[in-house]
Formats: structure tokens, C-alpha cells, sequence
């Protein structure tokens, strides 16, 4: 397999996808729309095609003109979507399918492929687009790939945890990264322990690759850190990547709502643990970057962006006044 087709591939994952085929001896042929700022515009081995995924005959007419060994769609948000791609690319080698771990109903840990269960999808969830549809809308988009394997089409999903790495437009790591960078005294919901699974997106984009080139038609592979780290670990990790060091002072619900806050205002917070099982993956070949090395990766990206998380930000005021309280227990 030599020629590649990325549907998306300038922002976030699709961006280190298709640096990660370059890397990998592969022909790149983009195909978006052109909204945003092309970083291979002059690089060479990679083309562009512009079209909306959303129009069938677009993704035709680039199935025509590429010829793609494999397609990786990394802008599939509607079950039709993916639907219509698996009919377009029946012939492919591989058609590789971003899904999510919030595909999965079961709050169990760990996740596992073929044993937890899925979301369930209502026809008006399948055309929503707000974030509550989302993991329904995603597990709607695997049972399109189920059942686009068996009429033989080599389809297969990949479900990413939380992604991580350089480039995030969602900012959502890059909210805990400016914290540690700018303060030496850090308010951390609940006790720091919490655990939610995250994955390094230079591996989410080795996945991709790796499941089109190995994976079996109609299954899914989870991708995600080899190790878990919890919030604590997290932000400490990020303080190593800084060279510096931080005081964590952990907060209740109740002893940061004396400042107007709760422990959901905080980005990465989750009650319940939320972990994947990325055996399966594994077995295929593909390996993950020490956490260390992917927060250092993260970190000196993060100091050359703009980003500063601030969308996220519950309020650095109202956090100095829970400050204040604790210290006076």
C-alpha cells in the first residue's frame, strides 16, 4: 500500500496522521474543504483535494482521481456519513474509521472491543450535532463499519480516549498546562486520583495507520496511553516537561463550591474512571510513546502556541478565594 487518502488531515489528529504516512513511505492526498490553513501546502508528497465530505459526489469524484490503497476519515460525524464512505470506498485496501470511547455505554474498566456494550442511536440522535449526541452518533458510525464488512468491504474504527498533544484546538490539556506554567500553587478537584484514560495523538495517528494496514474488516481497536496516569500524575508530568515545581491543593465539591465552583468546572475531571483496554491493538504491532515524552512533546508546543485554555478556565479569582479558605483549616 502507497497512496493515502485523509479525509480532514490539517488540524489536529488529521495533521500528525498524515505526517505519520509520510514517515511511512506513503503518497498523502488530503481531502477538506480548505477552511483552515494547509501546514503541507508546500511539503512535498502530499496533495490536496477540496470538497465537502458531506456532498457523495465530491468523495467520488476524489476516489476517481486518487486512487487510494487507503482512506482514513478523520471528519465522520454522522452515521450516514460513514455509511456512504464504506459504500464510495468498497474497494479500497483499507477504509479506517474514527470513532470514540465515548462509543461505549457500560461504565465498566476496563473497555473492552467486542464485549462492552455500545451506545444506542435514535434516528434523531443520528442527525444531531450537539456534544450530548456524540458517543451515540460515533457508536452508530462502528455499526456502519460492522455492517459494511460483511458485504466485504475491509472497513474497520479506531476508538481514541481523550487526545492529547501538539496542536489541540479544543485546548483542553493546554487549560492545565498554562496553569502550571504561570502558577506555582495549583487548586485540583477531588482528591487527584480521578483517572481518565488519554491517548497521545502521534499514537492515535500511528493507530490509524497501523489498523488500515493490519487491522481486520469489521473490528474496532481501542488506542490510548500504555499508562494511565491520574490528575495528579498528569500535572506533575507537566511540571517535570516545565523544569519546575508545583503545590497541589486538592478541593471537595463542597469546599470549592466557597468560591462559586464545582469539581465539573474543571476540564479532565471525571467522577468515574474511564479506561480502555488497548490489548487489541497491541497484538497488531503498535506501540505507545512513554508519557513523559509525549507531556515533554506537548509542553514545548504548547509554549510556542497562543493557546492558553481559557475557554476552560473556571476562574483563577474564584480559585484564589477557595485558596484562601482551605488555608485557614
Amino acid at each position: 500500500m502507497d497512496s493515502a487518502l485523509v479525509i480532514g488531515g490539517t488540524r489536529f489528529i488529521g495533521r500528525h496522521l498524515v505526517t505519520d504516512l509520510l514517515d511511512n513511505g506513503y503518497d498523502v492526498t488530503i481531502f477538506n474543504r480548505g477552511n483552515h490553513d494547509n501546514p503541507f501546502a508546500d511539503t512535498d508528497g502530499v496533495s490536496h483535494f477540496e470538497g465537502d465530505r458531506t456532498n457523495d459526489s465530491a468523495l467520488e469524484a476524489a476516489r476517481a482521481e486518487v486512487v487510494p490503497d487507503i482512506v482514513i476519515d478523520c471528519v465522520a460525524y454522522e452515521p450516514r456519513e460513514v455509511r456512504a464512505a464504506t459504500e464510495i470506498f468498497a474497494d479500497v485496501d483499507g477504509y479506517v474509521y474514527i470513532s470514540s470511547g465515548s462509543a461505549y455505554e457500560a461504565e465498566v474498566i476496563p473497555k473492552r472491543e467486542n464485549e462492552t456494550e455500545l451506545r444506542d442511536c435514535t434516528p434523531e440522535q443520528a442527525m444531531d450535532d450537539s456534544h450530548d449526541s456524540y458517543g451515540a452518533r460515533k457508536a452508530e458510525g462502528d455499526r456502519a463499519i460492522f455492517e459494511a464488512a460483511e458485504r466485504g468491504v475491509n472497513a474497520m474504527s479506531v476508538r481514541p480516549c481523550i487526545v492529547y498533544g501538539p496542536y489541540d484546538y479544543t485546548e483542553r490539556l493546554d487549560f492545565w498546562l498554562d496553569r502550571v506554567n504561570r502558577y506555582d500553587r495549583l487548586l485540583v478537584p477531588g482528591d487527584g486520583q480521578n483517572l481518565w484514560h488519554r491517548a497521545y495523538v502521534e499514537d492515535v495517528a500511528s493507530a490509524l495507520r497501523v489498523v488500515a494496514e493490519e487491522g481486520d474488516p469489521g473490528e474496532s481497536y481501542n488506542v490510548g496511553d500504555e499508562q494511565l496516569v491520574t490528575m495528579d500524575e498528569m500535572i506533575s508530568l507537566i511540571a517535570d516537561a516545565f523544569e519546575t515545581d508545583v503545590e497541589l491543593v486538592h478541593a471537595s465539591d463542597r469546599e470549592l463550591s466557597t468560591g462559586g465552583l464545582s469539581v465539573d468546572d474543571y476540564i479532565l475531571y471525571r467522577d468515574y474512571p474511564h479506561v480502555l483496554d488497548t490489548n487489541k491493538l497491541a497484538s497488531l504491532g503498535w506501540e505507545s510513546t512513554p508519557v513523559n515524552e509525549a507531556m515533554a512533546r506537548t509542553a514545548e508546543e504548547h509554549l510556542e502556541s497562543d493557546r492558553d485554555g481559557s475557554d476552560h478556565d473556571p476562574g483563577r479569582e474564584s480559585e484564589e478565594r477557595v485558596l484562601g479558605v482551605l488555608d485557614t483549616i
